[in-house]
């Protein structure tokens, strides 16, 4: 047994009753019989459940769906196999109707409200958009609301697109901050070789760091509604676990999914060193370059030591010509770096708000913005 192999099986599973966050997401295959083209209703109500335990138990959930193009080209009657990207966008429009509403209903049965969420590449990728997704996750969870995300297969096209749910689990479970991804596919997890053609491969429970061996390991794509195979899944697992967040391929063909993952059926769980909001703060610090400073008074100063949101009445300047979402150097009285955030305010903005209430900015922007010019997670504090 090599050193990795041993210290693989001292690991111990995270328990799932243990997560605060967690994103789940449900693949195509899943969700939709391929040969009738119809919903699995049963199936997703079981799941549902299990969603539901979580959420009573007090933890956020969030859920990634496919299926709207699946289910929309079952009602517009298109054929089998690859469709032209047009005909993907018009059956996701139909479909997306249908998926919303079947994830409402079935949630609404727990006494629980579902939100949509529509996103492309740039939603994810671009900062300015980025903090616009990540603070309405953020405000329907405050409101103990289910957010269901979905690529929006209407506009995307195949060169913005992520093109499987998989990585974009991964980037929304790093934008919420979960702590927990949780991917349901119709594998329950990673093998040492595809098992369909090896009859000898072996599965791994737990993998403590995704390393060039383990991505050796991944395949092509297994089955006609999923655009994703386990190589998308293991990228998903580095964008996870370098966010600070857990994840777990499980097999989702079984009813009760989750549930089943907590009684200790099989899955692969990929482990963090970190959590979310390290990892989070980490990057800012580290992987973003600075395009402007905010300086701020002594009490705005020991408010940030504090824990607390930098405001704009303890800003007393602003260099630089950052764009809304930016990362942003912050300078105490005597010009030292205290930190750096990702600005909610342009800088022309900033300039009109600085040293003014939060009350104020919609009398000096014409619009409600956000209460705090530099909010505390969206901050590292520490300057160089």
């Amino acid at each position: 047994m090599t050193a990795r192999a041993a210290k693989a099986r001292r690991e111990k599973a995270p328990a799932l009753g243990a997560f605060r966050r967690i994103v789940v997401k449900v693949g195509s295959a899943l969700l939709v019989d391929s040969k009738a083209g119809a919903l699995r209703r049963a199936w997703l109500e079981a799941l549902v459940d299990d969603l539901a335990a979580h959420h009573t138990r007090g933890a956020d959930i969030l859920v990634v769906s496919s299926g709207s193009i699946a289910l929309g080209r079952s009602v517009l009657q298109l054929p089998r196999g690859a469709l032209k990207l047009e005909d993907s966008q018009a059956a996701a429009a139909v479909g997306q109707i249908a998926l919303a509403h079947v994830w409402s209903e079935a949630f609404r049965r727990h006494g629980m409200t579902a939100g949509q969420i529509l996103v492309t590449f740039g939603d994810t990728e671009e900062r300015r958009r980025y903090l616009n997704a990540r603070a309405t996750i953020e405000r329907l969870l405050e409101m103990r609301a289910t957010p269901v995300i979905n690529e929006n297969d209407t506009v995307a096209t195949h060169e913005i697109r992520y093109g499987d749910n998989d990585r974009l689990a991964a980037r929304v479970a790093a934008m919420a901050s979960a702590d927990c991804l949780v991917l349901l596919s119709d594998v329950d997890g990673l093998y040492t070789a595809p098992p369909a053609s090896d009859p000898n491969a072996r599965h791994i429970p737990i993998v403590p760091r995704v390393t060039a061996e383990i991505e050796a390991m991944a395949g092509g794509a297994v089955s006609e509604l999923s655009r994703g195979g386990m190589t998308t899944k293991i990228e998903a697992a580095k964008i996870a676990t370098t966010a600070g967040v857990h994840m777990a391929i499980a097999d989702g063909r079984v009813d009760h999914p989750l549930k089943r993952i907590s009684e200790g059926g099989r899955c692969t769980w990929f482990l963090t060193p970190s959590n979310p909001v390290t990892a989070r703060k980490k990057w800012i610090a580290g992987s973003l370059e600075p395009k402007g400073v905010v300086r701020v008074d002594a009490g705005a100063a020991q408010a940030l030591a504090n824990g607390k949101s930098l405001l704009p009445a303890g800003v007393t300047a602003v260099e630089g010509g950052f764009a809304r979402g930016d990362c942003v150097l912050i300078r105490n009285a005597d010009g030292g770096e205290i930190g750096r955030g990702l600005i909610a305010y342009d800088a022309i903005e900033a300039m009109r708000i600085m040293g003014r209430s939060s009350r104020d900015i919609e009398k000096l922007l014409g619009y409600a913005g956000r209460a705090a010019m530099i909010h505390r997670d969206d901050m590292a504090l520490g300057g160089a």
